[in-house]
């Protein structure tokens, strides 16, 4: 059975050095979205401004810094991750719908996750 050929999105012609200069301005467009739109992202990038210096000047080794700090930086990744599901979702229709109410609880889930996650490894990390 042949399917046609779905169509690329227009968005996706660039290659090489381009690709990444305008990856990494898009990235930048990302940031700056989260920051002003997402309070949680916000709240989260600043306690990221105080957790990585502190774990830097806690952590005895390198191993211990670099997971309190990845702990911290996963929690800023599923944030971001959260928060596009929600525009997504969002801008597909703001009506009740419990797909989107389980999107949205899941992202929420994740967030949660992510955020023990980091209290256990900071936990570990400095108790033991």
């Amino acid at each position: 059975m042949n399917r046609p050929m779905q169509e690329e999105s227009p968005y996706k012609g660039k290659t090489g050095l381009k690709r990444l200069f305008n990856a990494f301005f898009y990235s930048l467009d990302g940031f700056r979205a989260a920051f002003k739109h997402e309070d949680a992202f916000r709240q989260e990038a600043l306690l990221a401004l105080v957790a990585v210096p502190l774990a830097l000047w806690l952590g005895k080794t390198g191993v211990e810094r670099a997971l309190m700090i990845a702990s911290v930086l996963l929690v800023l990744i599923v944030e971001l991750l959260n928060s596009a599901i929600e525009a997504a979702v969002d801008r597909i229709s703001l009506e009740h719908h419990h797909l989107i109410k389980r999107a949205k609880d899941m992202g929420s889930a994740a967030v949660l996750v992510s955020l023990i996650n980091a209290a256990v490894v900071w936990g570990v990390v400095l108790l033991a």
